[in-house]
């Protein structure tokens, strides 16, 4: 597929089996997490595997790193922030619905964790960021894991990407104060869509777009950082 003229993706290395797990802390460490997903009701083996492989603490700072492996989020810089392992491995496990996703769009890569995740359970993963320098923090994790099937752009996200989609899963990781139209559009029939709705108080939906129409499910409170339009560059 032809890059339209106004973006400039950044296509990624994807990991080979002899990186898979750089970086990893104590095996003892991984396994309280993975443990501990299962105890909240994440069911999906292979997003629990993915979870394992993936070195979480090397997408956040240095002095951080120790944490890595709670469940909780953590800053990244910029005012955001990484999702706690527990949400990262919920959107994911719901987006797969337990079959291999084909081509996702990902509307706020952060650090780039999540995109990691997803460049896993997917054929192609395309992700917005809308702040230039998580952009280069993003890429620079995500090439030191190999995701070849990753295309990384600095975007408006809440604008989606026309052009590429439609998509059969888009995961929103900021919390909008409604469905976005734009984005639902570039859902594909029988797709499905994770997002955060609200403000002071939001909640985990999922979106399914049908042959009949567009079914939402609230799921349970969470807390993110609000979903921007416009692009910054710090």
């Amino acid at each position: 597929m032809a890059a339209s003229p106004e973006l400039s993706i950044m296509a990624i290395p994807r990991t080979s089996s002899k990186t898979a797990g750089i970086g990893m802390t104590s095996t003892r460490t991984r396994d309280r997490m993975l443990a501990r997903l299962r105890e909240q009701g994440i069911q999906d083996e292979v997003v629990i595997n993915v979870m394992a492989e993936i070195p979480r603490h090397i997408f956040v700072d240095e002095a951080l790193s120790i944490r890595a492996y709670e469940d909780v989020s953590l800053p990244i810089g910029y005012g955001q922030t990484i999702s706690q392992p527990y949400i990262v491995a919920k959107m994911t496990q719901l987006l797969r619905n337990g079959k291999q996703l084909d081509k996702v769009l990902e509307i706020g890569t952060g650090c780039g964790y999540q995109t990691a995740v997803l460049s896993r359970v997917s054929n192609e993963v395309f992700s917005l960021e809308r702040i230039r320098p998580l952009v280069m923090k993003a890429r620079n994790h995500l090439r030191t894991l190999k995701c070849t099937n990753v295309k990384l752009d600095h975007a408006d996200g809440s604008l989606g990407l026309k052009g590429y989609g439609p998509f059969d899963a888009i995961m929103v990781t900021a919390a909008s104060s409604h469905v976005p139209q734009e984005l639902v559009e570039q859902l594909a029939v029988g797709g499905r869509m994770v997002i955060p709705v609200g403000t002071s108080e939001q909640v985990l939906h999922l979106i399914e777009r049908t042959a009949q129409g567009i079914q939402k499910t609230a799921l349970e409170p969470v807390k993110f950082v609000p979903l921007l339009g416009g692009t910054a560059l710090s």
